[in-house]
């Protein structure tokens, strides 16, 4: 996170913040699983697998479906080359304005699966020689280089190394904040505005990549 500028750690809030927002939509339809942070469904699927129950069934979709759509946006970036943040993110959009389409449809089911390989999608714009730099979907691993940019702070260090951490962590809370609220009004309906949001980042990406080609 602190390798990149300002700009760039705004962007990656704003793309946390629609994780967080995308993950409350479906938090709350599926009954507490997740379509961006695949470690709480992976202890749902130990637990469902040790109680017999059919939970196992849905946490054990989810998992695979957000690995592919990490594997299709990192594909997807790889023949992008200069234009890969634009051409992912782009995917993710797509993927949202079906989901919200599907939703539309009363397809609820298939909604999902397009919000799933969205948020794994996602996960990819920020990367660099086939390694996710920045984590936007999940925030344990910022967690801890908040708790070690603290420390370094508190032992004579950068005094504000953590900031971006937190701001990364308060992006994706926030995010869900505003899905919960969302969905209490339009239910999977709010995916629409998930999805123009993923339009206008979209739009973000393209300037801001522009302006880095001309530096």
């Amino acid at each position: 996170m602190t390798r990149y500028d300002r700009r760039q750690q705004g962007l990656a809030i704003c793309l946390a913040m629609l994780a967080g927002f995308v993950d409350a939509l479906a938090f709350i339809y599926l009954g507490g699983f997740f379509v961006s942070f695949m470690s709480g469904n992976s202890t749902r699927l130990g637990v469902a697998l040790v109680d017999g129950s059919a939970d196992a069934f849905l946490a054990a979709g989810l998992i695979p479906l957000f690995v592919l759509g990490a594997a299709s946006g990192s594909v997807i970036g790889h023949f992008a080359k200069t234009r890969r943040r634009f051409t992912v993110l782009g995917f993710v959009t797509l993927c949202l304005f079906i989901a919200a389409g599907l939703s539309g449809v009363g397809l609820m089911h298939y909604a999902v699966v397009a919000m799933v390989i969205a948020m794994g999608a996602e996960n990819t714009v920020f990367e660099r020689e086939g390694e996710v730099s920045i984590g936007l979907t999940y925030m344990t691993g910022s967690l801890v280089k908040l708790g070690q940019k603290l420390a370094q702070a508190i032992l004579g260090g950068p005094r504000l190394s953590w900031l971006p951490y937190f701001l990364l962590w308060s992006g994706l809370v926030s995010g869900v904040a505003l899905g919960a609220a969302s969905y209490t009004r339009f239910g999977l309906g709010s995916l629409w505005l998930a999805a123009f949001a993923g339009l206008l980042l979209t739009l973000v990406v393209t300037l801001l990549d522009r302006d880095q080609r001309n530096i």
